[in-house]
């Protein structure tokens, strides 16, 4: 009885080779992905730092791509996009893939205060090192998430190396068996950004119209990603410091009877270091290079704060102070260290005749047939150093050593509360050194003036906290803050907080189209989109395998009827008879 049924399932087989296909219909459902939505991922990422200064290119010059990513110690060609963790990529590593790769796409670490000191150090100087030369290849940052720590992962395991496998055959198996992932972005060419900086400055006169003392800082933050450049003590601290000393003084100066006798002018610029200080140089041209300057006439000292959330201070000079002098006296009151880095301002290379009488706020100008030559815009380490060339007694204070502190420019520099606790104290120690400059006080007095003069130069630290979270928590770019409504954004909510204590001006600045200072670009932030796929030998082995499957089982369908017929031979002991 099974052997008449048998026969009939044998006759569905003999010359039907549609049939046949629905063997191989598991086939492919079991090849299909289990959640096709595993297979994509997108991704907000932010591309690398890129603006021309005096001409020179920094950063990365492009955008887009579509490669595949690969791991740190798996790239090998101008195909791969290079996959790391930010700790992970050495200077070394960095420089041959600014060379081979045609991209660069790096995770930031998880959590900043989990890094040791020796990886923060380690982050800071490539950091340094990516942004000093341009970058042709697309180079973008993207923070941990664990989708990406499994995009990590897999790309660490899988596309073995020949030199890392034991034999050809594991090495085919496990270039066969990995997972791969197409990387794409997909974003405009880098097009310029029409960026104007703005000075905001007020002035609290004292009895003697004589003297003034400039307090000045810069607001924007430097770092390899505009977007993620938070800048907490450089210089956040800085502009929280400017703001909390126009509120101090501002009530000293509200009486008459306690009124100092300079006046104090506080300025916040909006473009710093990373751009050689442009706007504190384009705010000077406007006020020393008019015939009815007065804002600035004799300056006493200008006083530069900058990066001062840490606990040791330093007074950096262009000058060794002289005894008598006011930055010897307020280097006394401070009781800091001084810096010494000098700077060539007498003899510095003049473009034209008329300079030279400038350098003596004159106003003059040269008529000539030639185009203009940039000859002296050489970087400058600090502020104060844009003062000191227009022939002012200028100095900064500052928590770094040295202007090449890496930790000036990071991403890395976020806000903490030790930080914010150093920043409480080093306002107040400022604040009491000015006092005592301003009001020639000594070290000598009684117990009831000590408690009158702690309540005047006393420091609202909620104040301070809100202004130091609120100016860090957000990218402080010039990317951003400049090519803002000088009245929105950050510059907005400053001129606001500083017009509580002073009467603010703010000077918005241009740029030179025709020659510029500094270009910036954009885009500074992007969509990025991961697709999991198989490297391309692996649908060719696929396709081989199919084949030879699907072969094998023509000729096992096609032989059955043959086999049947012996097997019934087998069991019944006669041939079966059709």
């Amino acid at each position: 009885m099974w052997l008449d049924e048998a026969d009939g399932f044998a006759e569905i087989f003999r010359g039907y080779l549609p049939y046949y296909l629905l063997v191989a219909l598991p086939i492919f459902i079991i090849m299909s992905p289990v959640n096709p939505v595993a297979a994509s991922h997108e991704f907000s990422v932010y591309r690398m730092q890129q603006y021309d200064l005096h001409s020179v290119p920094h950063g990365c010059r492009s955008a887009s791509f579509n490669l595949e990513g690969r791991s740190l110690t798996s790239w090998s060609t101008a195909r791969h996009c290079v996959v790391a963790r930010l700790q992970d990529i050495t200077i070394e590593q960095f420089m041959e893939i600014r060379s081979k790769s045609p991209a660069l796409l790096l995770v930031l670490p998880k959590n900043n205060t989990e890094l040791t000191d020796e990886q923060k150090e380690h982050i800071q100087l490539l950091e340094m090192a990516m942004i000093q030369q341009e970058m042709l290849a697309p180079v973008y940052f993207a923070e941990w998430s664990p989708e990406f720590e499994e995009i990590l992962k897999d790309l660490q395991h899988s596309f073995i190396t020949d030199d890392k496998s034991g034999t050809a055959l594991e090495a085919m198996f496990n270039t066969v068996s990995s997972n791969g992932y197409q990387i794409v972005v997909s974003a405009p060419t880098p097009q310029k950004l029409e960026s104007k900086p703005v000075t905001l400055h007020g002035k609290l006169v004292g009895r003697s119209a004589a003297q003034t003392i400039v307090i000045a800082a810069h607001y924007d933050a430097s770092g390899l990603v505009p977007e993620l450049a938070q800048g907490a003590d450089s210089n956040a601290s800085g502009a929280v410091a400017v703001l909390e000393l126009s509120r101090i003084f501002s009530r000293l100066y509200s009486s008459a009877a306690v009124r100092g006798g300079p006046s104090l002018l506080f300025v916040l610029t909006s473009v710093g270091h990373s751009l050689n200080y442009f706007a504190t140089k384009k705010w000077l041209e406007e006020q020393l290079d008019v015939t009815d300057a007065s804002l600035l006439q004799d300056v006493s000292f200008v006083l530069c704060l900058d990066s001062i959330s840490s606990e040791n201070l330093n007074l950096h000079v262009s000058k060794p102070p002289k005894p008598g002098g006011a930055a010897h006296s307020l280097r006394t009151r401070l009781n800091v260290p001084v810096v010494h880095k000098k700077i060539n301002l007498a003899d510095e290379l003049l473009a034209w005749h008329h300079e030279r009488f400038s350098i003596r706020r004159m106003t003059a100008f040269t008529l000539s047939s030639l185009q203009k030559i940039n000859l002296a815009d050489e970087l400058l380490a600090w502020h104060h150093e844009r003062f000191s060339i227009r022939r002012m007694t200028a100095f900064t204070l500052s928590s770094l050593q040295s202007h090449k502190d890496p930790a000036r420019s990071t991403i890395l520099d976020t806000p903490s509360e030790e930080s914010l606790k150093h920043l409480v104290n080093n306002i107040m120690l400022t604040a009491r050194a000015l006092a005592s400059h301003i009001y020639n006080l000594t070290d000598e007095v009684n117990d009831e003036d000590a408690t009158l003069y702690d309540e005047a130069l006393g420091v609202d630290e909620a104040a301070v906290r809100h202004w130091y979270k609120y100016l860090s928590s957000q990218p402080r770019a010039p990317q951003i803050i400049t090519t803002n409504p000088p009245n929105t954004g950050v510059t907005g909510a400053l001129e606001k907080a500083l017009s509580r204590y002073v009467d603010v001006t703010a000077s918005v600045h241009s740029v030179d189209k025709r020659e510029p200072e500094y270009v910036l670009y954009s885009p500074l932030r992007t969509l990025l989109y991961v697709y999991s796929v198989k490297p391309a030998v692996f649908d060719l082995i696929l396709t081989l395998a199919i084949v030879a499957y699907l072969s094998l089982l023509y000729f096992a369908i096609q032989m059955f009827p043959k086999f049947y017929e012996e097997y019934a031979l087998f069991v019944t002991g006669k041939a079966k008879v059709n």
